[in-house]
């Protein structure tokens, strides 16, 4: 091990022991989950899960989710949403029982603390879903309100703050931070989509199958704009109606 990595372990150890007594937790924090949400006025809302191993990101333990089930800005239904589906595939590995016949290792695991980004209410949500797969004792649950930047813990009234620079605290805001980036980047790519699906399905002409062949095509909305008439021709079920209405629209 080099210096430096050493040196980074040292911290990284560090700061778990911090952050492990001053929620008051048993466990040590090997393992961290943390969700977040994003969504803009309540479209295309997504929601993230990055793991932190040994007080190290592990992306290749990051999941994203695409909320399914809500309408509207509603975050606590989509955390709800999100934290449900993350157990409901820790179950299907734990009992044996996935329909695809294949471990996802992400979701086989528990993490030894389960951070949501927010405060009472988003914990209530997490509290509700750990409830629900009897997995209260066995994960520890904290939530990191952005204001103040505080914890709420369970059974406690008041939320516990740490010291401004403590390294607990640096370390589950870069956890919570990168659980919102990862979140945010789901989220605007989805509305990308979703605009340039708009845009094309405004063209007279151009409906679900035509879109989607134009979009294999050239790959992007900047790369159609910029054919010639000749050229959107060359796309699968394009016919020189459609492809005239496209450069005339767009």
């Amino acid at each position: 091990m080099s210096a430096q990595r050493e040196s980074d372990s040292i911290k990284q150890e560090a700061a778990l022991a911090d952050l492990q007594n001053a929620l008051g937790l048993v466990k040590p924090l090997n393992r961290i989950e943390c969700f977040d949400i994003s969504n803009t006025q309540g479209t295309s809302a997504t929601g993230s899960m990055v793991v932190f191993q040994q007080g190290a990101p592990d992306k290749s333990q990051y999941r994203r989710f695409t909320i399914r089930t809500v309408e509207g800005p509603d975050d606590y239904a989509c955390m709800h949403e999100v934290l449900l589906r993350r157990f409901q595939r820790w179950h299907l590995n734990h009992k044996s029982i996935n329909p695809k016949g294949k471990s996802n290792d992400s979701f086989a695991r528990l993490p030894d603390l389960l951070l949501v980004d927010g405060g009472k209410g988003q914990l209530g949500v997490a509290q509700a879903v750990l409830h629900q797969f009897e997995l209260s004792q066995a994960i520890s649950l904290a939530a990191l309100a952005k204001e103040n930047e505080n914890f709420f813990l369970p059974q406690q009234p008041n939320p516990v703050a740490l010291p401004k620079h403590s390294l607990g605290l640096l370390l589950a805001q870069r956890i919570r931070d990168e659980a919102h980036r990862f979140a945010l980047t789901h989220h605007r790519q989805r509305r990308g989509k979703a605009s340039i699906r708009s845009q094309l399905d405004s063209v007279p002409g151009i409906g679900p199958v035509r879109r989607r062949a134009l979009l294999r095509h050239f790959g992007s909305l900047d790369r159609i704009r910029a054919a010639t008439l000749a050229e959107l021709l060359q796309a699968d079920s394009m016919t020189r109606t459609a492809a005239q209405s496209l450069k005339e629209v767009l």
